[in-house]
């Protein structure tokens, strides 16, 4: 009798609070939003959030707070955010490495299942560039000279299973190229490198890269895109040379698991809105990004397509990470 009761009064207590986080976003928001980061500030993620912030702010009446929660490659900041309170009042905007990481960790959180997607916020691709006293004027000569001569080119990264190392690799994988991978901790030791002459190739963001290449002092071959960008029309897409290939940077919003659907629409109609806004679009330009809104439904089965893809780049390289 007494594990039945114990049963019922579990049922009660689940039916009551999902009718009070019903009740609460109803009159959804009235106070603070948190905004969680699993980043430190001053990185690409931070950058989107608080461009983004504001205008949310605006839009919904209160204030939404960027909580930076830096750690793991952003895991310990996704897993505050799985395990956060779903009552609309904590939310996350994360990066592309949500996805790497579940490619290449055991994670304490399904990525999928056990969190709520609201919408992809930007994506763009890497630019791959290449030391001038490299004898490739382009993609198709440096996939050339790449295969004539393997294990002869050195690709840097920003660090083992990062997104830029995990795109170069799939681009290796994919056009049957042998190359040394040489990883680092993060863009700025990588391109100093690259600058000297000590690496051959890099794939990074077109905010740390693009001067670089105008200035003449590197030479971009490629994006990582699709298709070409619009922000770079005159560079060819590698899925030109290697037919299927895609990878991009994104940044996007989650919210914890059981948010009421009602708010992560209103938040997912918010983001549309934003993006369209001529400073929003200025600001994302300035800083080498595009608006990628989309629903929910989409943004999920995105972030999925994402997981697979590197998964299975990880599984052929026979990727380890520490």
């Amino acid at each position: 009798m007494m594990k039945n009761q114990r049963i019922g009064l579990i049922f009660f207590f689940c039916f009551l609070t999902s009718h009070v986080l019903a009740d609460n976003a109803s009159v959804w928001p009235n106070k603070v939003i948190r905004t969680i980061v699993p980043f430190a500030p001053g990185g690409g993620t931070d950058v989107v959030a608080r461009i983004m912030a504001p205008k949310l702010s605006e839009e919904f009446g209160q204030q939404f707070v960027i909580d930076n929660r830096a750690g793991a490659g952003g895991a310990i900041g996704s897993e505050m955010a799985v395990k956060a309170l779903p009552d609309g009042y904590t939310i996350m905007i994360g990066a592309s490495s949500f996805a790497s990481n579940a490619a290449l960790y055991k994670l304490p959180y399904d990525p999928i299942k056990a969190i709520a997607p609201v919408s992809l916020i930007t994506r763009g691709p890497f630019i791959m560039a290449i030391h001038p006293n490299i004898k490739a004027n382009n993609l198709k000569e440096f996939i050339a000279l790449a295969r004539a001569k393997p294990n002869s080119i050195t690709f840097g990264s920003s660090g083992t299973g990062s997104v830029p190392h995990l795109a170069t690799e799939m681009f290796r994988q994919m056009a049957n190229l042998e190359m040394v991978h040489a990883p680092y901790k993060g863009d700025a030791p990588a391109i100093i490198d690259l600058l000297g002459g000590h690496i051959d190739i890099y794939c990074g963001g077109p905010l740390v890269l693009s001067q670089h290449i105008a200035g003449g002092k590197l030479r971009g071959i490629a994006v990582t895109g699709d298709k070409r960008s619009n922000l770079m029309p005159e560079l060819p897409a590698i899925n030109e040379a290697a037919p299927g290939y895609s990878a991009t940077t994104w940044f996007g919003m989650w919210a914890p698991l059981g948010t009421a659907p009602q708010v992560i629409q209103r938040l997912n109609q918010s983001i549309g809105r934003i993006l369209k806004l001529p400073e929003i679009q200025e600001k994302l330009k300035s800083n080498a990004m595009e608006g990628g809104h989309n629903t929910p439904d989409e943004y999920n089965r995105f972030i999925a397509d994402e997981i697979q893809k590197y998964a299975q780049v990880v599984k052929n390289g026979n990727i380890k990470v520490e």
